[in-house]
């Protein structure tokens, strides 16, 4: 019996030491999916979170590309575009929080996210209240840095599994009818795609050719 009771008192602090290195290595997993500059999930993080996100009743899909941003870098130095990520970032995010959902960078100036909108005739004052948020400019060294945003947003309702790669593009369609019309928010009808794919994505995006052609 003493033998046992010291081999437990024994064993207490080793279990404990890879308790706690199991605690730290689970913690470093997850400061690796975020990115270190915003703190947001990438785009593999936030894709297998919000899949999860979309079974929620009256969930929709949120797409974010900022308008000016290349301006802000060129006029006022990268340092000051990382602060304007960093802001959207926070913003997008607490928007995103309060209403159910998640955010993630998917990359660049590129952001995307789920929230849940009960009753959809919501989703306009909600999507404008983003833009509103997004569009405060950021203050760095003194000077008021503009911000600019082009939202589309798609509502996954009726459509069938799987869901979130045709709901991003949906949203996808959405934010780039809001980006031609000079910012703004958009929000797409229907879960056929409005707009031609090439290479598996919307035509005309980065990574595209229109002279290959494309399907519906």
């Amino acid at each position: 019996m003493n033998v046992l009771v010291t081999a437990s008192v024994a064993a207490g602090p080793l279990a404990a030491g890879w308790s706690l290195h199991a605690l730290l290595l689970r913690r470093k997993v997850a400061l690796a999916r975020r990115g270190p500059l915003t703190g947001l999930s990438g785009r593999d993080s936030f894709t297998a979170t919000a899949r999860r996100r979309l079974r929620a009743p009256g969930a929709v899909v949120v797409l974010v590309d900022l308008d000016g941003f290349k301006q802000v870098n060129d006029t006022y130095g990268h340092a000051a575009g990382d602060e304007v990520l960093a802001a959207v970032a926070a913003r997008l995010t607490s928007w995103a929080q309060v209403r159910g959902g998640c955010a993630g960078r998917l990359g660049g100036d590129e952001f995307a996210a789920t929230i849940t909108c009960p009753t959809l005739r919501d989703l306009p004052c909600e999507l404008h209240a983003l833009f509103d948020l997004l569009c405060v400019p950021v203050t760095f060294r003194d000077a008021a840095l503009p911000v600019g945003a082009s939202i589309g947003a798609f509502p996954v309702v009726g459509l069938p599994d799987p869901v979130l790669h045709r709901a991003m593009r949906r949203a996808d369609e959405a934010m780039y009818t809001a980006k031609r019309a000079g910012g703004g928010w958009h929000i797409a009808d229907g879960p056929i795609p409005a707009m031609t794919t090439t290479n598996g994505r919307r035509t005309g995006r980065p990574g595209t050719n229109p002279r290959s052609g494309g399907s519906r």
